[in-house]
């Protein structure tokens, strides 16, 4: 049982592709905590880490995106009995996934796959939880499934945005489940919505999910080349996925008195958030808003 502290996101000293002999030489250092359950994670916390190890004859791995089946009802590689979303693990994924937390992936030698080492384990890379739905297994028991798309920054490799899979040839049918749209959350993303208690700030929503409350922080000015805007809590929103498209979209953006252009309404902002106005300049530059506060 894993009594250390759970460990999000990349870990010093363990590069894409590290080589690990075997499942202790992963656990001393809560790379992944656990010597036999394939997925290290808890309801409360969420999933850091799952290892892909042939245990589920469902499993799917594409390399840039992974569908995973969840954890539970397996006896010797076959399904016995359904799978539940209350299942620690399977309930850590649901977490991450609202919560944009980035699970680190273990390939291991009995896995079944062209991405798998001959012998030991491999680490894949961070992955982003994009789906959840429930399905029947090929053995005829319920089993929880999870969509995860590579989202790590190694060169050559599909990032989660540009991957897209066809599902036609494998499951022409259409799955029940929820699609969420794709954040990596850093630790001032998930600053803002908790100051928020996951409230828009647009329109008060608040996603209640299966495992807790679901909302995106919103950079105003995006991150990355052109705009090379700040990771930081003035240059950060909380907002609902629908809002969020719209004002990355240019629907709508904020005058510095917090009222809405575009759109009808006014930003709800805390006593605690500071919003640069700088950034609110600079995405209504972006989007054509040009508006003066007398």
């Amino acid at each position: 049982m894993a009594t250390r502290q759970i460990k999000f996101g990349e870990i010093a000293g363990f590069e894409e592709g590290h080589f690990f002999e075997d499942r202790r030489a992963m656990n001393e250092s809560s790379f992944h905590r656990h010597i036999t359950p394939g997925i290290d994670g808890n309801g409360k916390e969420g999933t850091s880490a799952i290892v892909l190890s042939g245990g589920y004859t469902d499993d799917a791995d594409y390399g840039d995106e992974i569908i995973y089946t969840g954890a539970g009802g397996n006896k010797n590689g076959k399904q016995v009995s359904d799978q539940t979303w209350e299942q620690p693990g399977n309930a850590g994924l649901l977490v991450s996934m609202n919560k944009g937390y980035p699970v680190r992936v273990i390939r291991g030698h009995k896995h079944k796959s062209d991405f798998s080492p001959q012998n030991g384990y491999i680490y894949g890379g961070l992955y982003s939880v994009v789906d959840a739905w429930e399905e029947l297994g090929k053995e005829g028991f319920k089993i929880c499934r999870f969509r995860l798309v590579y989202s790590g920054g190694k060169p050559g490799r599909k990032s989660a945005e540009d991957t897209e899979l066809d599902y036609s040839k494998k499951d022409p049918k259409r799955r029940k489940g929820t699609v969420v749209r794709i954040v990596r959350d850093t630790k001032k993303a998930q600053q803002i919505k908790e100051l928020y208690v996951y409230q828009c700030q647009v329109c008060g929503t608040t996603i209640k999910t299966k495992k807790g409350f679901y909302a995106e922080g919103a950079h105003i000015k995006p991150l990355g080349k052109p705009h090379n805007g700040d990771d930081s809590i003035d240059n950060l929103l909380c907002l609902c996925p629908n809002h969020h498209v719209m004002f990355d979209k240019g629907a709508f953006s904020i005058a510095d008195d917090f009222n809405l252009i575009g759109v009808v309404g006014y930003l709800t902002v805390h006593s605690g958030h500071n919003i640069g106005s700088h950034n609110l300049k600079y995405h209504r530059e972006c989007h054509g808003y040009e508006v003066t506060i007398e």
